[in-house]
Order: C-alpha cells, then structure tokens, then sequence
C-alpha cells in the first residue's frame, strides 16, 4: 500500500509540474485555446487552417447550427440535392486559376458550365410566349454597349482617383433609361442578376469590371452534387481537423449548435457567451458570421464596437438573393441546347425574371427554379408559399399558356429571415470608400473580423470568404507571433 500510494503522490506532482510549465498532457489540453472563430463557413474554416498551418493549434470553432458550411446550404428537394446558398463556381478559365475551382475538380463534384449566349431567344413577353429573336437581340446590344460604357469609366474614375458613382449614374451619362417590360429585365439580367442589388444601389467604380471574372475567367460552373457545394468547406476543414475513418469530423475544436450571443474584450483576452449560457474564454477571437448578423446586432460586444466600426459595418449591404425551387408532374419548357435560361419581362421590375430549368443536372425531374433579389426577396418572405405558388404559377402560365400542369412542390428559401444570416451575400454600394471598407475588416482589440464581406476584390463570392479567412489568419498570426498587432486605417 506503500508503494502504491507514493506512485500516486508522484503521478498527482507530475501533473501538478506539467501544468505549471505547460509540458504537454492531461493538463494542458483543459487550456483556453489561444483563438476562438465564431462560425464554420466558409472564410471561418479557412482562418482555422491558415491558423493551424502556421502551428496555432490551440483553436476553438463554434458554429451555430448543425452542420458546417454556413451559405453553402444544400437540401433534399423532392429527392435531388438542391443548392440553397451559393450555387456557382464563378471564375474559371482565366490568367489565374480560382482556388475554389482547384477544389471542386479535386472532389470531383458535379457541375456544369453555364452558357448564357441564347438568352436572348429565350426572353419571355408579359404575356404570349417569347420575344421575336432579333428584337431582344438587339435590346440586348443596347444594353451591352452601355455596360461596355460603364467598365470604360470605371476606369477612368479610377485612373484620375475620382468620385465613386452609381451603375445608374453611369448609364443615365450614356443617355440609357430602362423602361419598358423587355429592357427592364435585360437592365436586371446584366446587374441585379449577380450583385442581387439594382443598379441605383450598386457602386460603379467598386463592381466593374469585376476582379472575379477578370483575374480567374468569364465561365461559371453551376454545382449540383448529392454532396453538396459544402463539400468545398469540409475539404478545407479535413486538411487540420481530425476525422474518423468516413470522413466525418470528429475534432473537438469544432462544437456545433453553439449560438455566440455576447463577446467581451479586454487586454488580458476575450470572452464569448453562448446561447447555452457557457463562456468560452482566449486570448483572440475571429468573428466571421454574416454581414447581416453584425448589422442586426445579433452578438453584443463588451464594450461596444466603437463608432467608427459600427459605421462602416452599416454603410455596407447586405443583399439578399433568393431561389426558388418548384417540381412539376411533367416538362412543359423547351429543353435541349440554348434553352437552359431563360427571362420573363414584367411591367414590375425583378418580378420573378430569372429562370433556369434543371435537365441537364437532374433529368427527368422536372425541376425549374426561378430567381428574385431585393424588395421581391423582401416581400416574398412575408408571405405564405401558398401564395408565392400562385404567383409563380400565373407567370408560368403568360409564358407558357394556360393548359400547364400545376406545381406539386415548392420550396422558398428565407435568407433574410433565418436569425444566422439575415441575407444572402454583401455588395458593395455607393457611398462606401475604401477607407470605410477597411474599417470594416480592421481588428478591434483583440477581435477580429473575416468573411466575404472583407474581401474588396471578391466580396460576394466563395472565393472572397476563402481568401478572407486566410487574410484574417494571417494578420493575426503577425500579431501573435511577432507583436505587429497594429492595423492602418
């Protein structure tokens, strides 16, 4: 017994020692890791790994809901997989390789390059079926020709270091007013279409040309894998955290339904309070949820963000781009080459415009969805699906007559109103200079800030949460690692 019980002496003061001098084991791994990073998208998961590959491997990953991947939201539509959030890999076939795409071919995920040339065939009359093709053709070169404008004095704003204006501004110099039903959905074809914003909204000087398509290519390749777009983000994540032999993440450094409802600051470090009342205490933190979580003041910051943050976090946008899915007992669209997108004109601009059918990527399902941004996303998620159906169902029904089959399922996604992201994607708006948008991604103490909201190349896109994170990563690594924790704005 003797012996025994000095074995046990000698266990307890090597614990006692290795806590002391923080040698490795039992003790040290109750540690408070040195970074929190509150949500596991997709610039949260890359912080984590840049992170991790510059050896901080004392991290803590809290996601609020159940799954990683955060806009990049998959779900089971009438048994095909559809994609929610972001749905294209916008960038390939440029100077440079997109790193999203590198991923994607890796994985092997499903896609298929969009080909939008016969859009103009496909341009759908308020009411009786499409446009005559050379009278959409050549609104469409109009309203090319003033995009051309645009890119031109983008350019030379830039050049000279003048005023930012407006895509509107731009195009009311170049003497262009979009007013009837078939120029207005092209106007929102060649905008709102990508930015999910209009024109009058959308900075000229910040969009166009846009860095995405100039550096990595003009083709998009739509994503529509059983595994999901997401797929990308458990990619990243599976480089540093441990799996199991299928795959699935079973690191304790990532905890889901943890819902960060409060973060405090001081010298010493942070502190993050979550929806379960637990305090997870480090030495930084890295806040990478939504734009339109920050704005809505979904987390409280002890203190309180300074001033000049919290402008600059409001000045920009939130933009909110919906899809929405519908199923049909049968195909009543044309199919086949060039028919794959097509636009329906409204007296209303951005009534449901945007169209694509799904036979390339789920034949013989019977798939379309239609897409709406803005005000229409806005009023859309005040009301049932019931209505929105009907909606969706006369506007089928000028485009393609009355003897269509109704739709026996729907499905309308509610960006704006899910508490975790409160929009879509950000888009950068009039108004906003680029010291702002430092201010936006600039360091507060000991709180960081990532996300596709801080990437001014790439905001919007997979791409520029990507990059993000790395960015943040790497900034505060300089701060941990060699004390350069100051940040110019």
């Amino acid at each position: 017994m003797g012996i025994r019980r000095t074995r046990l002496m000698l266990a307890s003061l090597i614990v006692i020692m290795g806590t002391l001098l923080g040698c490795p084991g039992a003790a040290t791994a109750k540690r408070a890791p040195t970074v929190i990073i509150v949500g596991a998208g997709m610039s949260g998961i890359s912080a984590a790994k840049t992170l991790s590959d510059a050896g901080i491997k004392r991290i803590l990953i809290l996601e609020a809901t159940n799954r990683i991947g955060g806009r990049m939201y998959k779900a089971n539509f009438s048994g095909v997989s559809v994609e929610l959030g972001a749905n294209w890999v916008s960038g390939v076939g440029g100077p440079q390789v997109n790193p999203i795409w590198i991923m994607a071919n890796k994985l092997r995920l499903k896609s298929f390059l969009s080909n939008f040339q016969n859009i103009s065939s496909n341009t759908y009359k308020p009411v009786g079926g499409v446009y005559e093709e050379s009278v959409a053709r050549k609104a469409f070169e109009v309203a090319e020709q003033v995009v051309e404008f645009g890119t031109e004095v983008s350019k030379d704003l830039a050049a000279r270091k003048q005023p930012d204006i407006s895509i509107l501004t731009s195009q009311r110099l170049k003497n262009y007013f979009p007013k009837t039903p078939l120029e207005m959905v092209i106007d929102y074809y060649l905008c709102d279409f990508e930015s999910a914003e209009p024109p009058r909204a959308t900075s000229l000087l910040n969009s166009v040309p846009s860095s995405t398509y100039s550096n990595f290519g003009e083709d998009s390749y739509f994503v529509a894998d059983p595994r999901g777009y997401e797929s990308v983000v458990h990619y990243v994540a599976q480089q540093f955290l441990t799996t199991n032999a299928a795959g699935q993440i079973t690191d304790p450094r990532l905890q889901l339904k943890k819902v960060v409802t409060e973060i405090s600051r001081s010298p010493r470090g942070v502190a993050v309070k979550t929806e379960d009342g637990l305090v997870h205490r480090a030495d930084y933190v890295i806040v990478s949820v939504s734009l339109g979580v920050l704005q809505n003041n979904l987390i409280k910051f002890h203190p309180s963000l300074p001033q000049w943050k919290i402008l600059a976090l409001d000045q920009f946008n939130m933009a909110i781009y919906t899809k929405i899915f519908l199923k049909f007992p049968y195909k009543f669209w044309p199919s086949g080459n060039g028919t794959e997108f097509f636009l329906y004109a409204h007296e209303k601009r951005g009534y449901y415009p945007f169209w694509q059918h799904l036979e390339r990527e789920f034949p013989g399902e019977n798939v379309l969805f239609v897409t709406v941004t803005d005000d229409e996303s806005r009023r859309l998620e005040q009301q049932s699906d019931s209505e929105t159906k009907a909606e969706i169902m006369a506007v089928l029904r000028n485009m393609f007559g009355k003897q269509i089959p109704e739709a026996t399922d729907i499905l309308v996604p509610r960006w704006l109103s899910n508490r975790f992201y409160k929009g879509s994607y950000s888009n950068w708006p009039i108004g906003v200079s680029h010291h702002q948008f430092n201010q936006i991604k600039a360091p507060v103490g000991k709180v960081y800030f990532t996300g596709e909201h801080t990437s001014a190349a790439y905001y919007g896109y997979v791409h520029g949460a990507y990059f993000a994170g790395i960015d943040t990563a790497k900034l505060m690594t300089s701060c941990i690692k060699r004390g350069a924790c100051s940040y110019s704005i």
